[in-house]
């Protein structure tokens, strides 16, 4: 029978957990939740934790799951999330009026992105070679150029 879980009860990088997620983890009572990018935007969702832990997660609209969110907090264990490592296209456009049009398809596509200076990401989901179909001509005229990455999630390392 699945743990149901229905709100988050904070970060674990508040103090008021932080300590006690410490301790856990030392003693090696702490259970992980590992979610893609896309899990993460889900209110509801069927999951196992990496201990095989089955839950049901159903959290009201105003609150969101995300990495370091304490899902559980009792005296001999503890269950938080951790974002699983993803996928991404590096997008560069030559010029701003390849930044323009690029914008403008990604927006009009609905892509979930993210920033870095002149350059813009966009989380994979599925097969780069998608999206390279409806960027077209833009990407087979060089005009922006395309490199996949993955963003590697490092575990913290515990200090003893």
């Amino acid at each position: 029978m699945p743990l149901n879980i229905n709100y988050v009860l904070g970060s674990r990088l508040e103090p008021s957990f932080s300590e006690r997620i410490h301790r856990l983890e030392h003693c090696n009572a702490l259970d992980e939740l590992r979610l893609s990018g896309a899990e993460l935007e889900r209110h509801q969702l069927l999951t196992t934790t990496e201990r095989g832990q089955d839950l049901a997660i159903a959290l009201p609209r105003h609150q969101h799951l995300f990495d370091g969110a304490v899902l559980l907090l009792e005296e001999a264990r503890a269950i938080v999330v951790r974002a699983a490592g993803e996928r991404w296209l590096r997008l560069a456009p030559h010029s701003i009026s390849d930044a323009i049009e690029l914008g403008y398809h990604v927006a009009k596509l609905g892509w979930r992105v993210r920033f870095e200076g002149e350059v813009l990401f966009v989380a994979v989901e599925g097969r780069p070679e998608n999206y390279m179909v409806r960027l077209g001509q833009l990407i087979w005229s060089r005009r922006v150029r395309m490199s996949v990455l993955e963003d590697r999630q490092s575990d913290e390392a515990a200090a003893c």
